[in-house]
C-alpha cells in the first residue's frame, strides 16, 4: 500500500485522494464533482524546491550558487520525479480517465512526477513540513549522490540563463507556440524568446520538457553545447 511506502498515514483521506485523481479522470466522472490533483501539484513543487534546497546548502556548504542550482534541477526534475514514482507504486494508485489510460498514461513521466509532486502538497497540507520533509529526504539524498558522481542531469534552461545573466541588457522568456494530440497523448511546443525575438523552438511531451529542448536548441545556436 502506497501510505505504508511512503511512512505517512493521512488523516483526512480525501486529500491524498485528490492527490492520485488526474484531471483526465475527474473530467469524466464530472457528475461526482471530483478535485484533481492539478493545485496540490502546485503546492508540491514548491515545498519539494524549498525542502531540497535547505537541505542541499547545508549538506554541501563548499558549492557555490551555480553550482547548487544545477544540482538541485537534477534532484527534482521530471525524470527524477518519475523515478521515485515508480518505486512507489503511485502508477497502480493514480486515477486516470479511459483516454489516459488506454493511451499509457499510467507509464508517462510527465504524469507520475506530477502526481509525486501532488503527494507531497497533501502531505503537506495533512500533516505540515515535518512529515513533508521527511518525504522528501527519503529520495533527495541519494538523487543528490547520484548526481555528484556524474549522474547530473543536463538542465539546458539554468545553462542558458546562466550566460543570458552575464549581460544586463539581454531578456529571456519561454512562450507556449502551441499543443497536438488528444489529451492522453499531448505534444507541447515552447517557443524561446531572447529579447522579444524567437530564438528557438522545442517539442515535449510536457511544457517542461519543451523548454529544456528549446533551451538546449539556443545553447547549440550559440555553440555552448
Amino acid at each position: 500500500m502506497l501510505m505504508d511506502k511512503i511512512g505517512y498515514h493521512f488523516q483526512n483521506d480525501a486529500l491524498f485522494q485528490t492527490a492520485m485523481t488526474h484531471s483526465s479522470y475527474a473530467n469524466e466522472h464530472r457528475e461526482r464533482r471530483l478535485h484533481h490533483n492539478e493545485r496540490l501539484e502546485f503546492l508540491g513543487d514548491s515545498v519539494l524546491g524549498f525542502v531540497t534546497a535547505d537541505y542541499l546548502f547545508n549538506k554541501y556548504p563548499e558549492l557555490p550558487e551555480g553550482e547548487l542550482t544545477k544540482l538541485r534541477a537534477a534532484v527534482v526534475c521530471e525524470q527524477a520525479l518519475y523515478e521515485i514514482a515508480k518505486e512507489l507504486g503511485i502508477d497502480g494508485e493514480i486515477k486516470l480517465g479511459h483516454g489516459e489510460e488506454t493511451g499509457g498514461g499510467r507509464q508517462r513521466p510527465s504524469i507520475l512526477a506530477d502526481a509525486t509532486e501532488a503527494l507531497l502538497g497533501a502531505i503537506y497540507l495533512d500533516g505540515g513540513i515535518e512529515p513533508a520533509r521527511a518525504f522528501v529526504l527519503d529520495f533527495v539524498p541519494r538523487k543528490a549522490e547520484h548526481a555528484r558522481r556524474g549522474g547530473m542531469f543536463k538542465d539546458y534552461k539554468t545553462m542558458l540563463q546562466e550566460i543570458v545573466q552575464k549581460s544586463k541588457q539581454e531578456t529571456l522568456e519561454y512562450r507556449l507556440a502551441g499543443e497536438e494530440g488528444p489529451d492522453h497523448d499531448k505534444t507541447f511546443t515552447m517557443q524561446l524568446l531572447l529579447n522579444s525575438n524567437i530564438f528557438a523552438t522545442g517539442a515535449g511531451r510536457s511544457k517542461k520538457e519543451a523548454e529544456q529542448m528549446a533551451a538546449k536548441q539556443a545553447l547549440e545556436l550559440m555553440g555552448e553545447v
